[in-house]
């Protein structure tokens, strides 16, 4: 009976101990190695990509897409759409699963997409209204953009509804609205927008793509906004 007892006493003692160091390796050790590791490897990405203005203020993360609207009219009426802010360049749709009362640069509750057939008359419309908006919003005195200018990433949403990026293409017809509403010249944002334009991956994944939260930083530092 002594000896069962002491056996079990034994065993709980080292099930105990390995318990013990076990979480320190694994719940103290490890983890602080790691976070050591991203911060001295890759800080900027362990710190969410953040964004910094010229200031050094963090206006976002470069990860996640921004809308650039005008205040509502009323803000407590949930009926009422925000009118794009065209001195900015302008995101992708985000036509998503929910509104966001809390961070109104967020127009997404969750992440996703509208999950619509190609032929589902209510994302025909969206498509064909956002198309218009996009032609009727970028044509200027000196620029009028041809339907056939629109590229699909203007008028339709990504599977996450938060895609940061745009076409080159998309930018491109953004280019004389964005120096006729800020005062500057299309060849000063024309540069703008090449020195913001990102290749594909490693030469052969994804396609070129410009980050709008980075863009529109450099553009208010450009304007002195």
């Amino acid at each position: 009976m002594n000896n069962s007892v002491g056996n079990t006493a034994r065993l709980l003692g080292a099930g105990l101990r390995a318990l013990l160091v076990l979480t320190v390796i694994c719940g103290v050790f490890y983890p602080l190695a790691v976070t050591g590791i991203a911060q001295v490897a890759f800080g900027d990405q362990a710190n969410g990509s953040e964004t910094k203005d010229r200031s050094g203020q963090v206006v976002g993360s470069s990860l996640i897409g921004q809308r650039y609207d005008l205040p509502k009219h009323d803000p407590d009426d949930p009926k009422e759409t925000a009118e794009p802010d065209l001195k900015w360049f302008q995101p992708r749709p985000s036509n998503g699963l929910g509104s966001n009362s809390v961070n109104t640069r967020y127009s997404l509750l969750v992440s996703g997409a509208t999950n619509k057939a190609a032929d589902n008359p209510d994302l025909v419309k969206l498509v064909s209204d956002a198309k218009e908006a996009v032609i009727a919003d970028n044509s200027t005195a000196t620029y009028e953009v041809e339907p056939s200018d629109v590229p699909a990433d203007a008028v339709t949403s990504s599977g996450s509804g938060l895609d940061p990026n745009i076409s080159p293409e998309y930018a491109k017809i953004q280019v004389h609205r964005v120096a006729e509403r800020n005062r500057l010249r299309v060849d000063q944002v024309e540069e703008l927008v090449r020195d913001h334009t990102r290749g594909r991956t490693l030469g052969f994944m994804g396609e070129p793509r410009v980050n709008v939260l980075e863009l529109n930083t450099a553009l208010k530092a450009l304007t002195g906004s």
